[in-house]
């Protein structure tokens, strides 16, 4: 496991003390760089090659110094040499290298200067050997240490999900699939970015397959079959005798490896791909964006537009903000400098309990679990302002996965939500280490978030989670108009609507709505649902609504109105959508979010209450009736065109109808369409 930041650095002075005289490349080179890579816990001799014979850019004989494939490439010259010199020569043997030994830094020293070349971000970075400790943190990538920035539609999250898409597909063709492909996918993928994130040592699930399996991936099914099953097994009960390669990937638990699927096969082509997919930066990717984009590789045809395959960030955090996380940083700002109130707050933060009834692969799961870790280490930071010395780290973590509960119709976004959420909580446990100068990770998994595989419409909710725990109800419930619904969905809204007049009206979504209000009755939970804008306009809104308002006593909280819930991938539909908190308590301050411009930024309003059309005012809705209310002939249909074409007519037609009947004149309307030029308003 990597070594904590105060242990890097009181090497990395040692190390300094210890080559501060040294000059000559030949003589003492690679005793250098073996301390180098052991200030970050590495070993050199496991990770990379000194003296690798390559051919240059000119086709003549070269001699890497020393290169870690895929990771960094250094070159060495004697004290004074010149290293610009030196980094063209790094970058001369590039041409020869195979895509996956390419790496993403260049390295470059003299003994007493130092030149880091990040590939990726263009970036150099210059120091003297003197200031290597105030430098450490630029070589987080060789201990499992790296500072990310997650950003929506980065390239970096599409370029990954479309690897496991060509070895999706190549499993898939020679007859691997179904349930055990969807398992065997997620191991790999969690396997791959312990690989880059410091859950495993670094590089120990690439470096296997690439120096202990066949070059024609004959035996490659069967080592990784037997990495399942060594990631499965306690320490204690591993063989004695276990061949040490396997013996250094640690007890993971958590039920990932516990199932026995098929073993898959592979090819010279197939192991490649996955060299290829083990070369990839896994430690880049977002948990929450790239999770629905894993299950999008699925489906040739939506992996044509990935990116249209996740709810961006920015939506997610227009519900989780109002619900609950303002209100936690507003209590935060007021108990900075009592430890009493920052405790009772931190406390209060790690029990509190989520669930989303719809949740996919875990998108609003994920950014909830994140934005509370935060908020935690905000605390901690403030709790710790003395500079005390936290001698362990993990006694004063306390916000965890299991606080998080989800259900998903589809198996295989439920497998992705779990490891999702165990991708998460790694990634903010690097934050607290580098935070707070200690390594800390959670191996083996002892808890994590309860994702149930089932029709959240027909599962009692409270199997998942007990109601008197619970605090939040939130989640993206699928959009399906009345009409697009198929007949198990009407089934579903058939049991779930019983008894309401009119429910037949009301689109897919609304029964998570009468579902949550069913299940909150007497309690203090809070609810929020992205939702179709239909059910804010409309005939909708009285049918719904009034069995919401009259019946189980709801109240709306907040409402983001109509906006679009886009994002900038190519064929994507955008949907006019809003956002609704509500609960039973009856709060002073609501909130309504509104939009001048659907694509743009809201502007927020406090009001003192929100009416089911989501603006200020009255609980009124009108509801539909079939009599009229004055003496004019009554509707039987709206503007609606449902009359089977036979009031749509060419220009001959009416040329016709004009002249047999000149009173008809008065209802003939103009039409956009290319062949029936009018029609008859009536």
């Amino acid at each position: 496991m990597p070594l904590s930041w105060n242990e890097i650095k009181q090497r990395a002075i040692a190390f300094s003390k210890e080559w501060e005289t040294e000059t000559s490349e030949k003589s003492e080179s690679q005793s250098f760089w073996n301390d180098f890579f052991n200030v970050f816990g590495i070993s050199r001799r496991r990770v990379g090659s000194f003296e690798l014979p390559i051919k240059k850019a000119d086709n003549k004989q070269g001699f890497i110094d020393l290169l870690w494939k895929g990771m960094i490439l250094v070159e060495h010259k004697s004290r004074g040499k010149d290293l610009d010199k030196a980094t063209q020569q790094a970058k001369d043997y590039f041409p020869n290298l195979k895509e996956h030994e390419l790496p993403k830094y260049i390295l470059v020293s003299d003994f007493q200067k130092f030149r880091l070349y990040d590939l990726d971000t263009n970036e150099t970075t210059e120091f003297d050997l003197k200031d290597f400790v105030n430098h450490v943190h630029l070589f987080g990538f060789m201990a499992g240490y790296e500072k990310r920035v997650y950003k929506d539609e980065d390239p970096v999250n599409i370029a990954a999900a479309e690897l496991m898409g060509e070895l999706h597909d190549r499993l898939k063709e020679i007859g691997y699939s179904g349930h055990d492909l969807e398992v065997y996918l997620v191991r790999l993928l969690f396997c791959m970015f312990a690989d880059d994130t410091g859950i495993f040592n670094k590089g120990i699930f690439w470096e296997y397959i690439d120096l202990h399996t066949k070059e024609d991936g004959s035996d490659l099914a069967m080592h990784i079959a037997s990495i399942f099953h060594i990631l499965n097994t306690p320490n204690q009960k591993r063989l004695k005798n276990l061949d040490e390669n396997l013996a250094q990937f640690p007890y993971v638990n958590g039920k990932l490896f516990e199932e026995t699927v098929q073993p898959a096969a592979f090819d010279q082509q197939m192991r490649e791909m996955l060299l290829k997919a083990c070369a990839f930066d896994w430690g880049k990717i977002s948990p929450a964006i790239f999770g629905s984009m894993f299950q999008a590789v699925m489906n040739q045809t939506e992996r044509r537009n990935l990116g249209a395959h996740y709810t961006s960030e920015k939506n997610i955090q227009k519900l989780i903000k109002p619900l609950f996380l303002d209100d936690l940083y507003i209590e935060f700002e007021k108990a900075k400098g009592s430890k009493g109130k920052l405790e009772a707050l931190h406390k209060k933060i790690a029990n509190l309990y989520f669930l989303d009834p719809a949740c996919g692969c875990g998108n609003f799961l994920i950014i909830t679990y994140r934005e509370l870790r935060d908020l935690e280490i905000l605390i901690l930071l403030e709790l710790n302002k003395s500079g005390q010395l936290v001698t362990d780290i993990s006694s004063i973590i306390q916000v965890d996965v299991d606080q998080f509960a989800g259900i998903e119709y589809d198996e295989f976004a439920v497998r992705v939500a779990e490891v999702a959420m165990w991708l998460i909580d790694h990634q903010m446990n690097v934050k607290v280490s580098n935070e707070f100068g200690q390594y800390f990770v959670r191996l083996p998994l002892k808890k994590s978030a309860k994702i149930v595989h089932g029709n959240s419409l027909r599962i009692d909710w409270e199997s998942v989670v007990a109601k008197e725990k619970l605090n939040f109800i939130l989640g993206n419930p699928p959009f399906v108009g009345k009409k697009e619904q198929n007949k198990e969905q009407k089934v579903d809204m058939e049991n779930v609507l019983k008894g309401i007049n009119s429910a037949g009206l009301l689109d897919y979504v609304t029964a998570w709505y009468i579902k949550a209000a069913q299940f909150i009755q007497n309690t203090n939970i809070c609810c929020a649902f992205v939702s179709t804008n239909s059910i804010s306009q409309g005939e909708q809104v009285g049918t719904l609504w009034q069995e919401l308002y009259n019946r189980y006593k709801i109240k709306i909280n907040f409402a983001h109105r109509t906006f679009s819930w886009s994002n900038e991938a190519k064929a994507n539909a955008a949907v006019h959508c809003v956002i609704i908190g509500f609960g039973l308590r009856d709060i002073e301050n609501k909130r309504i979010f509104d939009y001048m411009d659907i694509k743009g930024e809201p502007s927020e309003k406090k009001v003192k209450n929100i009416n089911p059309y989501l603006v200020e005012g009255n609980n009124n809705f009108v509801l539909s009736r079939s009599k009229p209310i004055c003496t004019v002939p009554e509707i039987i249909k709206g503007s609606e065109t449902t009359d089977d074409g036979h009031f749509l007519l060419t220009e001959d037609e009416v040329n016709e109808l004009k002249q047999n009947f000149p009173e008809s004149n008065r209802h003939l309307r103009k039409s956009s369409n290319a062949l029936y030029r009018y029609f008859l308003s009536l």
